[in-house]
């Protein structure tokens, strides 16, 4: 049977629905949740960096009550080991066989909370799952639900009892953003809400797997430009050469940019990327793969000044401008 193509109005449509649903309950951060609904319809992960107390958790939670998938929270601690999140092995005596036994990273919506508080060793669990989407246990890959979807929260470095995460397990989340205090009004909106009660448990499911394979499909249709390849490499390459840059984006990097963009461009109504979208997005996909020199650092640089004056620097292709 022949799968209709969904059009871009009628999955704006289910898009909507989602971003309404988890905006009444996070007040003021429509963009951050836009950003975490592109990385859902680009088959990526993302990763909240934030102080405690600003809403990561909630916003995570929120997506996944907005979602008619299996959701499961793992809450990272230093005594966490790596079969506590993909599962072990376990000798079934009734059988007299050994069975596998599966973690909670085997759900469609995966939040692992204060992902930078485990060793790295556990941080280590994560890299087969994040980015082939299977888990492998004494010689046999068992492979994960679809959708699969990781949101990691973690407190930034500077708080005590925290690890760094690695450069290759940053690598595999599509995005890292960060939600920031609330203005003034926003943070009015959120006592109300506190006072209230008004919780997560007031929203429902709006769309379920169905919906959200159709907005994968509708993704992979969306037109990018040659210009906007040439526009995409240009920019990636200029990372590698920058002066202050030790470490620039790898080729994993410049995917991830091309297929978020995609999504975005859908978000937005459009079956095309344009330059903006990529521009919008450089900070959110690239700033956290960019390792700076030692002596950019102390003189006060970071990612994103140095990504914004390379895009600052490359021509803007017009061909893609004027579609």
């Amino acid at each position: 049977m022949r799968i209709r193509q969904t059009t871009p109005h009628e999955s704006l449509s289910g898009m909507q629905h989602v971003l309404d649903a988890i905006s009444q309950v996070v007040v003021g951060k429509d963009d951050v949740i836009r950003l975490c609904l592109a990385a859902l319809m680009a088959n990526g992960h993302v990763l909240l960096e934030d102080v405690p107390g600003v809403g990561k958790t909630r916003l995570v939670r929120a997506l996944a009550k907005s979602l008619q998938c299996q959701f499961k929270r793992i809450q990272f601690t230093p005594d966490l080991l790596p079969s506590d999140v993909t599962g072990t092995e376990i000798y079934n005596r009734k059988t007299e066989q050994f069975e596998f036994r599966k973690g909670p990273i085997f759900a469609q919506i995966v939040l692992a909370d204060e992902i930078n508080r485990t060793s790295p060793r556990t941080q280590s669990a994560l890299l087969e799952a994040l980015e082939e989407h299977t888990v492998s246990c004494d010689g046999v890959t068992h492979e994960l639900p679809s959708p699969f979807f990781v949101l990691a929260t973690q407190n930034p470095i500077e708080y005590e009892g925290t690890y760094t995460l690695p450069e290759a397990q940053l690598d595999r989340f599509l995005m890292k953003l960060t939600l920031g205090y609330p203005t003034p009004e926003e943070e009015r909106c959120v006592l109300m809400q506190g006072l209230s009660g008004l919780g997560i448990d007031a929203i429902e499911p709006v769309v379920g797997s169905p919906e959200i394979a159709q907005w994968r499909r509708a993704v992979a249709e969306v037109t990018v430009d040659e210009s906007i390849y040439d526009y995409l490499v240009e920019l990636i390459t200029k990372t590698r050469n920058h002066p202050k840059v030790y470490l620039g984006v790898s080729p994993r990097g410049g995917v991830a940019l091309a297929k978020v963009a995609q999504a975005f461009a859908l978000l937005e109504g459009r079956s095309f990327v344009i330059p903006d979208d990529i521009k919008r997005l450089l900070v959110p996909v690239l700033g956290h793969r960019l390792i700076l020199h030692p002596k950019a650092q102390l003189q006060g640089l970071n990612a994103a000044m140095v990504i914004a004056q390379i895009a600052g620097e490359t021509p803007v292709p017009v061909a893609a401008m004027r579609r």
